[in-house]
C-alpha cells in the first residue's frame, strides 16, 4: 500500500533524530579529536615521561650527596656544584665539548644537506634505493665507524700514506689524530645519516610551484634557493641540528678513541666519575650541568632561529 502525498511530506519534513550524546570519558573521546589523539599516543607518552623523569629525579637527588669512600653521605648538599663552579677542569672540559660538538654540528649539515638536496630534487626513479644507501653506514657498529676512522688518520693511515707515496708530505701529519680535528671529522661522518633524513624530509615537502614561480619572477638558481629552497627547508635544519649537536656534546667514545689529551670532552670526565673514579654524585652533578647547558643553547638555538625565519619569510 502506497503512503499519501501528506505521509510523505510528514516523513521529508520530519528532522534526523540527533544522535544520543555519551558522557563521561566516551563523550569526551566522541567531541574532542585532541582527546583522541592523546588517548592514542599515550602509552608511548607514558613510557617516555617515565623513562625521563624517573632517571632524571635519581641523578637530582645523587648530584645533592657527597661520596665517602665505597659509599655516599645522603646529606643534601650543594658541595659539588660549588666544586665544578671552583674546578677550573670542569669548566674547560665542558666549553670544549661544546665547541666540538658545535663544530661537529656545522660539518654535519652542511655535508648532508646537498645530499639530500640531489636526492629530494634530482632523483625520480628508486628513490628508496637512495635512502637505504644514505642509512649504510648505519648497518655496521658505531665503534666499528670510529675504529675505521682510526686507520684512515693514523700516522700510517689511508691519508698520510698516500701523501707520503705521492711525495707531498715527508713526515705523516700528526695533527689528523689524537686531535679535536679527529673528534669533529669522525662525529660528522657517524652522525652523518641522523642530519641527511630529517633534511631529506624538509626538502621533500616543499612545494615546486612556489619554485616554478619564482622562476617566473626572475630568480635565478642562486636566488631562488636563497629566497625560496632554503628559507622553507628550515625546519629539517633545526631539527638535523638538534639530533646532531644533543648527542654528540656527550658522546665520549670518539675523544677516547681519537681524541688524545686535546680532544677528552666532558662526557669521558663523566664516564671516569661513574668509573675509576668511584665519585657518583660528582659525575650526576657534571650530568645535570651538561644538561642545563644543552637545553639552554637549544632554546637559544631555536627562538634565534624562529626570528631569523620570520624575517626572511
Amino acid at each position: 500500500m502506497s503512503d499519501s502525498p501528506a505521509q510523505i511530506s510528514e516523513a521529508v519534513e520530519r528532522p534526523e533524530p540527533k544522535p544520543a550524546s555519551r558522557g563521561g570519558f566516551s563523550g569526551l573521546l566522541q567531541r574532542s579529536e585532541v582527546a583522541r589523539g592523546y588517548t592514542l599516543i599515550s602509552p608511548t607518552l607514558l613510557f617516555l615521561t617515565l623513562g625521563i623523569v624517573i632517571p632524571f629525579i635519581i641523578l637530582v637527588t645523587m648530584s645533592l650527596w657527597t661520596a665517602q669512600g665505597f659509599g655516599f653521605d645522603m646529606t643534601p648538599t650543594t658541595a659539588n656544584y660549588e666544586a665544578a663552579w671552583n674546578q677550573p677542569l670542569y669548566g674547560a672540559l665542558l666549553g670544549r665539548s661544546l665547541w666540538i660538538s658545535g663544530w661537529a654540528t656545522v660539518a654535519t649539515v652542511v655535508l648532508s644537506y646537498p645530499m639530500a638536496y640531489y636526492v629530494a630534487f634530482h632523483v625520480h626513479r628508486n628513490k628508496m634505493l637512495w635512502i637505504v644507501l644514505m642509512t649504510l653506514p648505519f648497518w655496521t657498529s658505531y665503534l666499528l665507524r670510529v675504529f675505521a676512522w682510526k686507520v684512515v688518520l693514523g700516522y700510517e693511515g689511508v691519508i698520510n700514506s698516500a701523501l707520503m707515496s705521492a711525495g707531498l708530505i715527508r713526515a705523516p701529519l700528526e695533527f689528523l689524530l689524537y686531535s679535536p680535528n679527529a673528534v669533529v671529522i669522525t662525529l660528522a661522518h657517524a652522525w652523518a645519516a641522523f642530519a641527511i633524513l630529517p633534511l631529506y624530509v624538509s626538502l621533500e615537502k616543499i612545494d615546486r610551484s612556489l619554485l616554478e614561480a619564482a622562476t617566473d619572477l626572475g630568480d635565478g638558481p642562486v636566488a631562488r634557493f636563497f629566497r625560496v629552497t632554503f628559507p622553507l627547508s628550515l625546519p629539517g635544519v633545526i631539527a638535523a641540528s638538534l639530533l646532531i649537536f644533543i648527542p654528540t656534546t656527550g658522546d665520549y667514545i670518539t675523544p677516547a678513541l681519537l681524541g688524545g689529551p686535546d680532544g677528552l670532552m666532558i662526557g669521558n670526565l663523566i664516564q671516569l666519575q661513574f668509573g675509576p673514579v668511584n665519585n657518583w654524585p660528582m659525575g650526576a652533578t657534571l650530568a645535570i650541568i651538561l644538561m642545563l647547558c644543552i637545553a639552554a643553547i637549544a632554546g637559544i638555538f631555536m627562538v634565534t632561529t624562529k626570528i631569523v625565519k620570520d624575517r626572511i619569510l
